[in-house]
């Protein structure tokens, strides 16, 4: 029997996956409160649906085992897309969960198949950050995730396991990609005023006082990303600038029934 606690059965599912020697990691909204369990947000991790990460030669494996723990696949949509996403849903709960495989396509490419051994549960906390920064239209609830992983963990020049946001991962991204950086400064210059002037009392509540200032984090990661140097294709694609669109909107695809 699954969980009621969609977190709490996130973190079933990726131990069972683990004792298979599958690696699969936590992504999307539940991956922040995994990594920050003392966050008590008003939109809270009941409401979030799973989505997990996984490579490409483990999804025939990680499908086989979702299946055998009572999950239903949506069958025409993992025929067309399972090379890069699986779709189930648990029929009790009638709780979607999402399969990323390799990567992450919507308004940016995110590829993280060989990054899902940093961590133990979750994606990096830099590529979660990332999976946040990379929404051209990025809404409160993002925001705050991307916050609270801001105010939980420390900048750190590279990946330090799950205790630090790798400055070299994003700085890596923004400096070879035009369109990546356009779009995560922009994010960064929204995040600092919803920071200082927008957050609401009790959104950023922890029981406790931040371990980190975000706004000073905000600060630090866009100095890093500044001062990284880019890459000719960035300099060559930073003359077109916004004449072009640098990203893709995400195509929403609708589910069958399982």
């Amino acid at each position: 029997m699954t969980e009621q606690d969609p977190l709490a059965e996130a973190l079933r599912m990726v131990e069972l996956a683990q004792r298979s020697q599958l690696d699969v990691r936590l992504m999307g909204g539940l991956a922040f409160h995994a990594l920050s369990p003392e966050w008590k947000a008003p939109i809270g991790r009941e409401q979030r649906d799973i989505d997990l990460a996984t490579r490409s030669r483990d999804g025939s494996s990680l499908a086989a085992l979702m299946s055998a723990e009572g999950y239903v696949p949506d069958r025409q949509y993992n025929t067309l897309y399972g090379h890069k996403q699986l779709y189930f849903v648990d029929p009790e709960r009638n709780r979607p969960v999402d399969i990323l495989i390799d990567h992450l396509e919507m308004c940016h490419r995110l590829d993280f198949g060989d990054r899902l051994q940093i961590c133990d549960v979750t994606l990096p906390p830099a590529d979660l950050l990332l999976t946040k920064l990379q929404i051209v239209k990025i809404n409160r609830k993002d925001m705050l995730d991307a916050l609270a992983l801001l105010a939980e963990y420390p900048l750190t020049a590279d990946d330090a396991g799950c205790t630090g946001i790798s400055l070299r991962r994003i700085s890596d991204l923004t400096s070879n990609d035009w369109g990546w950086w356009r779009t995560t400064t922009g994010n960064l210059d929204q995040l600092n005023p919803f920071a200082s002037q927008e957050l609401r009392p009790n959104e950023l509540d922890f029981g406790r006082a931040t371990r980190f200032d975000p706004a000073a984090q905000l600060a630090e990661l866009r100095a890093a990303i500044d001062a990284a140097p880019k890459s000719m294709r960035w300099r060559l694609r930073a003359q077109v600038g916004d004449r072009i669109a640098w990203y893709e909107q995400p195509e929403e695809i609708p589910h069958g029934q399982p």
